[in-house]
């Protein structure tokens, strides 16, 4: 992860430090020199810490631990002063247009470095441990007359690996509370490997709903973040499935279950992961529908939703997808999420005429971090509307 990056990393670390030295610090007469070369220590530092993870082969180091602190580290000491450092030369560079000797962006850098270290604090501490149980209703005309109010409980990315303790008892505790007809998994329960579910089968194994408990893989799933031999990284993928199913779920790989009521019936669904590289790219969506009539009712649970667009809508008539992956980006600011630039659907409800798209923002993510956007159980529920004709 830092490997692939490095370069952007240092030069966000020294490119503030050499600015403010030059403009702020060199020129003061009331510092000493010791006083003043010690303004480079914590970039230094920071630097080292860089290189030893960028010397890590895999991803981010098997304890996320160090990867955590590292980008706390930096959020707290680089991030305030990258800040402050973009205003005050943008106020720099108009002063000289304008021949004016203010720099206002000095003034507007100070705050919107304070809030960065607001921001890195509450999301890293307080904003990661919320939980925000999200009702959507949404209708449809196709829907079976006898599965009019059924709920699901979507939960996506986990990321056992990385989550809060606390937190994933009480969103399974709050699962449970909700007493759904189903609970729907959609993909990234693990960091990077398996092992990161030891201790945690017992509180998985609680998950219940009267249909049943179904999951799908997300790109996280698939080991892809290790570098080591396929052999392994095949080992680890079964070992994967065989504990999701051990915890009692069924696990759908490209194939589907059939949920009846009386003479009524839904199908619910599950694609392996449909990403674009580099993300794995197993889904096969004419298996995972085979034998399924054309006027059937489809839930799919796709872990990527770019599939939606790019496989799903052209190639089925898949009513309602849900997915999750994006996060939300773990942060919104004024509204807006830094995955709204990667991706047209990555957060909520979304419509293509009476086709539906559900993107969960999850529950957690590989960087332990929440800022407005709150680990999140969605409870999804289907209503029936009439269709309407043209007189």
């Amino acid at each position: 992860m830092i490997a692939r990056i490095f370069f952007f990393i240092i030069l966000a670390l020294y490119l503030p430090d050499t600015y403010i030295y030059f403009r702020y610090i060199k020129r003061r007469t009331d510092l000493s020199r010791w006083l003043k070369w010690m303004w480079w220590v914590p970039g230094l530092v920071l630097a080292s810490y860089t290189i030893g993870l960028s010397l890590i082969r895999d991803f981010a180091p098997s304890d996320i631990t160090w990867l955590n602190v590292y980008l706390f580290a930096f959020g707290l000491v680089a991030l305030p002063k990258l800040c402050f450092v973009t205003f005050s030369a943008l106020g720099f560079l108009l002063g000289k247009i304008t021949k004016s000797k203010r720099n206002y962006g000095n003034h507007i850098g100070m705050l919107v470095a304070v809030a960065s270290i607001y921001v890195v604090i509450y999301g890293s501490t307080v904003g990661v441990r919320e939980l925000e149980v999200r009702h959507v209703n949404i209708s449809f005309t196709s829907l079976p007359d006898s599965f009019d109010g059924y709920r699901i409980v979507q939960m996506s990315d986990l990321h056992v690996g990385s989550i809060d303790a606390d937190l994933l008892q009480r969103a399974v505790r709050e699962c449970c509370h909700l007493n759904p007809d189903a609970i729907l998994l959609t993909g990234d329960l693990q960091n990077m490997q398996p092992s990161e579910l030891n201790g945690y089968g017992q509180i998985l194994s609680k998950l219940k709903a009267h249909d049943g408990v179904f999951s799908v893989l997300g790109n996280h799933d698939y080991s892809m973040y290790i570098n080591d031999k396929a052999s392994v990284k095949a080992a680890n993928e079964l070992d994967m499935k065989k504990r999701q199913r051990s915890y009692g779920w069924r696990l759908l790989l490209n194939n589907h279950a059939i949920i009846r009521r009386g003479s009524d019936s839904i199908v619910i669904a599950g694609e392996e992961n449909d990403g674009k590289p580099p993300f794995p790219q197993k889904a096969d969506l004419r298996k995972t529908l085979q034998g399924i009539t054309p006027s059937a009712f489809v839930i799919l649970m796709q872990h990527d939703p770019s599939a939606w667009q790019r496989s799903i809508l052209p190639h089925s008539k898949v009513q309602l997808t849900l997915s999750g992956h994006t996060h939300g980006g773990q942060i919104s600011i004024f509204g807006l999420r830094p995955t709204e630039l990667t991706g047209h659907e990555d957060a909520g409800l979304y419509s293509a005429g009476a086709r539906k798209l559900f993107v969960s923002t999850g529950l957690g993510g590989l960087v332990p971090f929440r800022f407005n956007m709150p680990p999140q159980i969605a409870v999804i529920t289907l209503r029936k509307t009439e269709q309407k004709y043209n007189k």
